[in-house]
C-alpha cells in the first residue's frame, strides 16, 4: 500500500519539525520521518540559547542578528515554559576589545530587529557591587550586562512535533528513508522503521531537513546531482558542578578572540561551551576530546577565582552542525545563516542547508512561502502569532508552578519546579489526580517517576532511556547505572 500525502520531511531536527509544523497548519498534509529519535544530534547539541548571537557582529552579520533578535520575541511567547529570559555578564578586558567597541555593539544588540521589547536593556556594572563580581578574579573589576534567552533545546523541538501532530502531521520516529525518486509529479519514498516495518509514502514534494546529512542524502538517497557543500562544524561543552551561585550568566572573551559562555544548568551546574572544530568524521557519535575539556576549563580559569580541570567534568556533549561553506578561514568565523533551495526540476524538493536554534521558526515560515505555492497552496503565514507550543498556555511560569505546588503540597519542591520548566500546563495532565508520591507509580532514580516516563511514552515519543534522561529530560545528570537499567527494562516492556 502506497500512503499519499501533500509533503514529506525527512530529518526531525528542529528545521524538519518546525516546516512539518508550518505546513500542516497551512492545510497540507504531512508526513514527517527521523532516522532517529527526535532532536537526537545537532539539536540537542547546542549552548542552548535563544539569541542573535553578540559576536557575529563583529563579523557584519547584522541581517542574521536582527532575525534572529526579532525571533527571540516570538519565541518567548511562543513557549514561556521551556524558553526564559537570562541576563548575560561580559567581563571587560581592555586588551582584547575596547569598551566603545562593545557599547557600541551592545548597542546594536538591544535595538537590531525590534530585539529588545519585553527584555531589559544592557549596561555597565562595578563588579564590586554586583553579584557577579563575587566569583571573578580581582583583577576583574567592570563588565556589562545585556539580555538574551535560554532554552531545552530537546524540549522545543518535540513540542513542535507534538503540535504538528496535534495538527494531523505524521511523525514517525526511528524510521529511515531509504530510497527516494521523482517521477511525474511526485515523488515516491520507501521507508524503513526499527522493527523491519516498509512504507512506501507518494508525496507532492520532498523536504530535505536532515541537517549533517542534507548532502549526502541527496547523493545517496535521492541520486541527484547537486553543487552545495556542507561545512561540519564540531561544538562540544561540559558540565561541572556549580561554580557560582546566582541565576546570571557569563560571556567570555578569550586571546584566540572566540567566545566561551559559563552558564546555570539545571540548578546544581555550570554548563561551559563551546568550542568551534573542523570535523570530518561520522556526524551520528561526536566525542569531546582532551585538547577540548582542556580548553574549556581554561577559558573559564581566565576569568573565576575556582580553578577547574577536567577531572571535575560531570557530563559532556559534542554536536555537529551542517553550516554553509564559505570562505573563512576558521570554523568560529563561518556564517549561521541559512539557505532554502528549491529543486523545481519535476516535483519540488525542498533543501535545508546551515541555520540555527534560533531562527527554525523563520527558516520553516519562509520555507513553506516558497513551496506551499507551488502546490497550489496560498494560505498566509501563521505561526508568529499561533497559540502558544503544548504545555505553554500560561506566561507566568512562577504563577503556574506556585498554584501546582498550592494544590499539590505533597510534591517536592525541585520535582514541581523541573515539570513546570519541562511540561509547563501539561504537567497537571502528567500529575492527573495523584494524591501523593507513591501514586506516581515506580521511582527510576533521582525524581523521574513512573508517570512521567508514561506520559512521554504516550505523547513524545520516547522509546529509549537515553530519549528520557538526555533529551525530554536531564534526568541523565542524576541518576545511577542500575537507574538506567531499571528504566531500560521497562522501555523494552513498553514497546
Amino acid at each position: 500500500m502506497v500512503e499519499q500525502v501533500d509533503v514529506l520531511v525527512v530529518g526531525g531536527g528542529v528545521n524538519g519539525v518546525g516546516i512539518a509544523r508550518d505546513a500542516v497548519g497551512r492545510g497540507l498534509s504531512v508526513w514527517l520521518c527521523e532516522r532517529d529519535d527526535l532532536a537526537s544530534h545537532t539539536s540537542s547539541a547546542a549552548t542552548k540559547l535563544i539569541h542573535g548571537g553578540l559576536r557575529y557582529l563583529e563579523q557584519f552579520e547584522f541581517a542574521l542578528v536582527g532575525k534572529a533578535l526579532a525571533e527571540r520575541e516570538v519565541l518567548l511567547r511562543a513557549a514561556p515554559h521551556i524558553i526564559w529570559p537570562l541576563r548575560f555578564v561580559l567581563p571587560h578586558q581592555p586588551h582584547l576589545r575596547p569598551a566603545w567597541m562593545i557599547r557600541i555593539g551592545l548597542f546594536l544588540y538591544d535595538h537590531l530587529g525590534r530585539g529588545r521589547r519585553t527584555l531589559p536593556g544592557s549596561r555597565r556594572v562595578r563588579f564590586g557591587k554586583h553579584v557577579t563580581g563575587a566569583p571573578l578574579r580581582d583583577e576583574f573589576a567592570v563588565g556589562f550586562v545585556y539580555s538574551d534567552a535560554w532554552v531545552q533545546d530537546a524540549r522545543l523541538v518535540v513540542l513542535n512535533a507534538m503540535d504538528a501532530a496535534r495538527r494531523g502531521a505524521r511523525i514517525e520516529t526511528h524510521t529511515t528513508c531509504v530510497s527516494a525518486r521523482r517521477d511525474g509529479d511526485g515523488w515516491t519514498a520507501e521507508l524503513a522503521a526499527r522493527d523491519g516495518t516498509r512504507h512506501f509514502v507518494r508525496a507532492r514534494a520532498l523536504v530535505n531537513a536532515a541537517g549533517p546529512w542534507a548532502a549526502s542524502f541527496l547523493d545517496e538517497v535521492v541520486h541527484l546531482k547537486h553543487k552545495h557543500t556542507l561545512r561540519l562544524i564540531k561544538g562540544s561543552h561540559i558540565v561541572v558542578p556549580k561554580i557560582f551561585e546566582h541565576r546570571y550568566a557569563y560571556i567570555f572573551q578569550q586571546p584566540d578572540r572566540r567566545i566561551v559562555f559559563a552558564i546555570p544548568y539545571e540548578r546544581d551546574f555550570t554548563l561551559i561551551g563551546t568550542t568551534d572544530i573542523e570535523y570530518h568524521d561520522d556526524p551520528s557519535h561526536p566525542r569531546i576530546d582532551a585538547d577540548e575539556s582542556s580548553y574549556l576549563c581554561d577559558a573559564v580559569n581566565r576569568y573565576f577565582k575556582k580553578q577547574l580541570t577536567p577531572s571535575d567534568v560531570v557530563w559532556s556533549y559534542s554536536g555537529v552542525r551542517p553550516l554553509l561553506q564559505d570562505e573563512a578561514g576558521s570554523a568560529s568565523e563561518v556564517t549561521r545563516d541559512y539557505l532554502l533551495d528549491i529543486d523545481q526540476d519535476g516535483a519540488p524538493l525542498l533543501n535545508v542547508f546551515g541555520g540555527k536554534l534560533t531562527t527554525y521558526r523563520k527558516l520553516s515560515e519562509e520555507a513553506l512561502d516558497r513551496l506551499a505555492p507551488l502546490l497550489g497552496n496560498d494560505k498566509p503565514a501563521w505561526t508568529a502569532d499561533a497559540p502558544p507550543l503544548p504545555g505553554g498556555g500560561e506566561r507566568d511560569t512562577d504563577e503556574l508552578l506556585a498554584d501546582i505546588r498550592s494544590t499539590r503540597p505533597w510534591l517536592p519542591e525541585k520535582l514541581a519546579w523541573r515539570l513546570v520548566h519541562s511540561y509547563g500546563t501539561r504537567a497537571r495532565d502528567l500529575l492527573g489526580e495523584a494524591r501523593g508520591l507513591d501514586a506516581l507509580g515506580e521511582n527510576f532514580g533521582s525524581d523521574l517517576y513512573q508517570a512521567e516516563v508514561d506520559y512521554l511514552v504516550r505523547h513524545e515519543w520516547a522509546t529509549e532511556a537515553e530519549d528520557i534522561l538526555w533529551r525530554r529530560t536531564k534526568v541523565g545528570l542524576r541518576v545511577t547505572p542500575p537507574d538506567v537499567e531499571r528504566l531500560s527494562a521497562y522501555l523494552v516492556g513498553k514497546r
